[in-house]
């Protein structure tokens, strides 16, 4: 038993479970089949996935998917896949995706880990993009923040050359934890110069937490890493 429990996978998530409205369950059930991805199986042919070839953003952990559908809609020359454990967030992206007709836009209820670890090819992803994971504030949670060295390893080699990652935080300590993390990832050079953060993006749209972290006078860290 001691050896199982040694085994046991790290995940990149806490599952938080919701209710669902009708509308989300219903999105689930009839636009679930067309633009939900599996979590298993083997490496993605994303040209096939989307019908074409065409640069591809991955965003790991979307909330409720109004800023990457707001991206997607907006660069209909790019295609976008979102990765999220929060079921009525997934329900309400489908349905985002439906009044929006966007065809550039799929998805995975799934862990991060697993999903890149099967199903996303080494040198295959032009941005990844990370906003306002959970920072676990507490010393003692440290360990469960997402942004660690072997978690951005494997971000890295997702990355085509030149490829970006693109983090957000707006809880200053969690901001100098990613610098550190992301500065020591050889694979990765900062856009902007060594330790220096990012001018906030006008191409990243606010997310409903950061405009309310921004009511609340929260300061944003924006980071900028480009696959070398």
């Amino acid at each position: 038993m001691h050896n199982a429990k040694a085994r046991r996978p790290i995940r990149s998530f806490v599952r938080r479970e919701g209710r669902l409205t009708p509308g989300q369950e219903r999105a689930l059930t009839a636009l679930g089949p067309r633009l939900l991805l599996d979590a298993q199986g083997d490496t993605l042919d994303l040209t096939e996935v989307f019908g074409r070839t065409a640069p591809v953003t991955l965003e790991i952990g979307f909330g409720n998917g109004e800023s990457l559908a707001t991206q997607a809609q907006a660069h209909p020359e790019r295609d976008f896949i979102g990765i999220e454990v929060h079921r009525p967030g997934v329900g309400h992206l489908l349905q985002t995706i439906a009044r929006l007709a966007l065809d550039n836009l799929r998805v995975f209820e799934a862990d991060a880990v697993e999903v890149l670890e099967r199903r996303i090819d080494d040198g295959s992803l032009a941005v990844i993009q990370i906003f306002f994971p959970d920072p676990w504030h507490k010393k003692r949670h440290h360990k469960r923040r997402l942004i660690q060295p072997a978690f951005v390893s494997l971000l890295a080699r997702k990355l085509a050359p030149g490829g970006r990652i693109h983090l957000a935080t707006d809880w200053a300590e969690y901001a100098e934890h990613m610098l550190d993390v992301m500065e020591a990832t050889p694979e990765l050079g900062n856009l902007h110069g060594s330790r220096a953060f990012a001018p906030q993006p006008t191409g990243r749209p606010a997310t409903k937490f950061e405009q309310r972290g921004q009511r609340l006078g929260h300061g944003v860290w924006d980071l900028i890493y480009r696959r070398i």
